[in-house]
């Protein structure tokens, strides 16, 4: 199919690309370039740099490039940026995304997939998590998702838009082949942020809170491989051709692993030793996020390959070696 990846020059969007050509799909990419770069997506993938809430220009490319499909990965996604300039959030992940579907519905595209967040949950009533937990955000980041799936759902029913929406747990590692990765400003995530700690590019990374309710003390996280994610967005797409179809998705290997676990595993890989500073709890962190993906694994036959951090982190570890300042590099 021709498939439109709107955000296909961002961390996610940049590998899903590569699996779609894997996958005898051909995409076309819409960044901005606020958070992307243009050297992720391969020169001969038609780019077209603008805004996805922009009617014209998104308009032009479904017509031009016949598209049949739309990704959308051109959310905002740090979390305590929400929290202070949530405005921002709103107009992006929820306003432009709104025109976007509009425009889709004007020129006759009626398949969606949706990256969305574990954070439509909140603070999780049990564990593992599965799709039918009430979902309570408790930022504005997790709020414009959720805001997003119910919009979906009423356009499912109204016009007949087929959809599926894919919560992620925590994104990390980089292309096998070491040639895309995540190249952040500013960078959150904890494994690059180890990697760079242990390479005396940053300060010691900072572990936010000693006291948990987990083995270790620290906080537990699921990490699920980027390439992973990407592939079972692709394999929704057969199921997307009845009018009106509807999916949700939780995506994530369902192994926690602390914060701890993974700076171990990153001193494993590297060989490097990660300095660290104990800091206090940060507001809003729950002890422990995991996912239970039986769902998807039973309707998609999705399973990850990468199944434990070690592997993760290996892919990461290359990228980070061959490109040491991202993209610049």
């Amino acid at each position: 199919m021709n498939v439109l990846v709107v955000g296909g020059a961002g961390y996610i969007g940049s590998h899903c690309i590569r699996q779609l050509v894997a996958a005898g799909h051909r995409p076309v990419v819409l960044d901005n370039l606020v958070y992307g770069h243009r050297a992720a997506v391969a020169a001969d993938i038609p780019f077209y740099e603008g805004n996805l809430g922009d009617p014209a220009t998104v308009g032009r490319i479904l017509q031009h490039e016949k598209i049949e499909l739309v990704m959308h990965f051109a959310a905002f996604c740090y979390v305590g940026e929400s929290v202070t300039a949530p405005m921002k959030y709103y107009e992006n992940n929820l306003v432009a995304t709104l025109r976007l579907l509009a425009t889709m519905q004007l020129h006759g595209v009626s398949k969606f997939v949706f990256s969305s967040t574990c954070a439509t949950f909140g603070v999780p009533d049990r564990l593992p998590m599965t799709e039918d937990l009430p979902q309570r955000p408790i930022n504005p980041y997790g709020q414009t998702k959720l805001d997003v799936e119910n919009v979906l759902k009423a356009l499912a029913t109204a016009h007949g838009l087929s959809f599926a929406v894919f919560r992620y747990f925590n994104a990390a590692g980089a292309a096998e082949d070491g040639t895309i990765g995540e190249d952040h400003d500013p960078e959150t995530h904890l494994i690059p942020l180890a990697i760079d700690a242990a390479l005396g590019r940053r300060p010691p990374l900072q572990i936010f809170g000693t006291d948990y309710p987990t083995p270790d003390g620290t906080c537990q996280r699921d990490y699920v491989h980027v390439d992973d994610l990407s592939r079972a967005h692709i394999a929704i797409f057969d199921r997307l051709a009845t009018p009106g179809a509807q999916f949700f998705y939780n995506l994530g290997t369902g192994r926690p692993f602390s914060v701890r676990e993974i700076i171990g595993a990153v001193e494993r890989i590297t060989g490097h030793k990660v300095p660290v500073i104990e800091a206090p709890r940060r507001a809003g962190d729950p002890p422990a996020l995991y996912a239970d993906s039986a769902k998807a694994r039973r309707d998609l036959g999705w399973s990850p390959k990468f199944g434990d951090a070690e592997s993760i982190i290996a892919t990461a570890w290359k990228w980070h070696q061959t490109h040491p300042r991202g993209f610049a590099s």
